[in-house]
């Protein structure tokens, strides 16, 4: 099948060479490999320019075409035509080598797959325990691995909030475990939402569907939005023996406040297309996780390291939870 590979970067000049180098050591190497660059200046450009890549084609955005969702809609349009699986990767990513090979592997397994995604293993720590296992409040158990759980999901169990769906699916009433709490057993498992910078989908998919113009800028939550739509014509998996590490470079991040602000407004809109006529039940418990995660957010203005940072989000999600009264997403 033949691949072509996306990266949309923006000022993540130090870190993108990190991504091309594990792509070269790949036991399946990409047919292309297109760099959609959104950065204001030529950093990027001069650094990759000092480099050889194969099958590599660099683009340089205007200002009108920056931000996730408009730059991966830019390189989608000028993939080869004779592409079959267009994949997706977070410019601070590193691949392990058999990441693509795994990959389209899931494509053979499963035919009607119209997406797959790979699997993130630097960011929790999984522990292999019997099938039976009992886990503590504290722990979050899924096929026969255990983890810790965060803070917030110790309390919405407390409060009977916790999410009603495996990991990679989102309740009726959203705020689900992502594809993060899938454990390393090198299972695929079907999802209805992928993490976009570590995806892939069948050139077909984007004959009808694009990534939304709505999640313009750093666009957090597009991928869950995008991969929801998907979900809803046809299967999507992640294989867990596609793995690769996340670096999480603070380069290009929106200041806390509009993260705040993104995190409440924007998780409504992918509520929505997930479950457009909520009921009252599903209506009440949004607002309260949400409420909720807001509440957790403040505390660490006394409790965390960074006290501003932690004030100007906890501000942010509260004025993007409050104009939903008067201004909700369209």
């Amino acid at each position: 099948m033949k691949l072509t590979l996306i990266i949309c970067t923006y000022k993540r000049s130090k870190v993108i060479t990190d991504l091309l180098d594990s792509v070269v050591q790949q036991t399946l190497y990409p047919d292309e490999v297109l760099i959609v660059d959104g950065s204001p200046d030529d950093l990027t450009k001069e650094v990759l320019a000092a480099k050889s890549y194969k099958n590599l084609v660099y683009f340089k955005v205007d200002p009108e075409d920056r931000g996730l969702t408009k730059q991966r809609n830019f390189g989608i349009e000028r993939v080869n035509s004779t592409t079959e699986i267009i994949g997706f990767l977070d410019d601070d990513t590193v691949l392990d080598t058999h990441y693509f090979e795994n990959l389209l592997e899931t494509y053979s397994l499963h035919p009607k797959a119209l997406g797959v995604g790979g699997y993130i293993n630097n960011e929790v720590q999984w522990q292999k325990v019997e099938d039976n296992y009992k886990p503590s409040l504290n722990e979050f158990f899924y096929d026969g691995y255990k983890r810790k759980d965060g803070s917030r999901f110790v309390i919405r169990k407390k409060l009977h909030l916790d999410s009603d769906c495996a990991p990679g699916w989102s309740s009726n009433y959203s705020h689900g475990r992502s594809i993060g709490f899938l454990p390393p057993s090198g299972k695929i498992y079907e999802v209805e939402q992928l993490m976009g910078g570590v995806s892939s989908f069948k050139k077909e998919v984007f004959e009808t569907l694009q990534f939304a113009a709505y999640f313009e800028g750093y666009g957090l939550y597009e991928d869950a939005d995008f991969t929801i739509r998907v979900a809803k014509m046809g299967k999507l998996f992640v294989n867990t023996s596609a793995q690769l590490s996340h670096y999480h470079d603070p380069a290009g991040r929106p200041n806390k406040f509009q993260y705040g602000k993104m995190v409440v407004r924007n998780g409504w809109y992918v509520w929505r297309v997930k479950n457009p006529s909520p009921n009252f039940k599903d209506r009440c418990k949004w607002h309260a996780v949400t409420v909720l995660l807001i509440s957790i957010r403040a505390t660490n203005i006394i409790t965390s390291a960074d006290k501003k940072q932690a004030l100007t989000e906890t501000a942010g999600r509260i004025v993007g939870w409050c104009s939903l009264a008067f201004n909700t997403p369209k």
